[in-house]
């Protein structure tokens, strides 16, 4: 009885210690955050203003602004999930609906190249991006080509994050809506769809956090570190906030560097908007589910 005594507080402080060495790490993390935003901020205050926000790029760095690239930032986001997510769910919803049941060499295959690309560094993809987008289909140094080449980055977390999302809805579900007569296609329209989409949209939206801090494969694309110019279509040369950040880091005038700190301090606002916004759609997706 003693011995057993003995474990269970052996146990229960263990669990303590682990517990606060979570907590630790927890805080150090956010700690190390905060004074990472603090440093930025302090750095580019003085230049956030509205004057900055709709300004256009300038050699004179009391002068530049961010508007091109602020909304080259959000055309090419907006181009991105409109070719990864159709895209990204469809695959997801073919292997693991469809093909979980055939389980065909072909698929199996398919699969581990999905979760191998998710690990492939981004520049491989803007390599990949020049080849096909640039080269090969002509599409010069466009938004388009930026959007498609951030579509195939982004594309095997979503596919990942979707089977996840699709895999977590009971069996039991699909089942009984075989039972009452439906056909594949209506039980997953009508049935696991809305179930799995908060899952979905959660992993979309992490997606794109990552595509839209992403620098080195648009530069590859050919992307441009000036432009003084709002894009006008798709084929119109464009640049974004985190090319116009290295643009204005890597001049030796500390008044650019100013600058940069300001935009780092527009572009994290912008991705603290995106992430919201998913949870505030999940949120309202799971309340209709109830």
């Amino acid at each position: 009885m003693k011995v057993r005594r003995a474990a269970s507080w052996i146990q229960i402080w263990k669990e303590l210690i682990f517990q606060a060495v979570c907590l630790l790490i927890l805080m150090a993390s956010l700690i190390a955050l905060v004074a990472l935003l603090a440093d930025v901020y302090a750095d580019g205050f003085s230049r956030l203003s509205w004057d900055f926000v709709t300004g256009f790029p300038s050699r004179f760095p009391h002068r530049a602004g961010i508007l091109p690239a602020l909304l080259g930032t959000i055309y090419i986001m907006l181009l991105t999930v409109l070719l990864a997510f159709p895209v990204g769910v469809g695959a997801a919803i073919y292997f693991e609906e469809y093909a979980s049941v055939e389980h065909t060499r072909f698929s199996q295959l398919v699969e581990i190249n999905i979760a191998n690309l998710a690990a492939v560094p981004s520049i491989i993809y803007g390599l990949l991006g020049l080849a096909i987008f640039v080269r090969m289909l002509s599409l010069g140094q466009s938004l388009l080509a930026g959007a498609l080449t951030l579509a195939l980055l982004v594309l095997p977390v979503i596919i990942i994050a979707s089977r996840e999302a699709l895999r977590a809805v009971p069996a039991s579900l699909r089942e009984a809506s075989f039972a009452l007569g439906a056909t594949r296609w209506q039980t997953i329209r009508r049935q696991v769809l809305p179930l799995a989409f908060p899952g979905i949209l959660t992993g979309t939206i992490l997606a794109l956090s990552r595509a839209i801090g992403e620098t080195a494969p648009l530069i590859t694309i050919g992307a441009l570190t000036y432009v003084a110019f709002i894009p006008e279509g798709l084929f119109s040369p464009f640049t974004v906030l985190p090319i116009q950040i290295f643009n204005w880091i890597s001049r030796p005038q500390a008044e650019f560097h100013a600058n940069a700190a300001a935009a780092i301090g527009v572009l994290l606002p912008l991705l603290f908007l995106m992430n919201g916004g998913a949870i505030w759609l999940r949120n309202r997706f799971q309340k209709r589910l109830r």
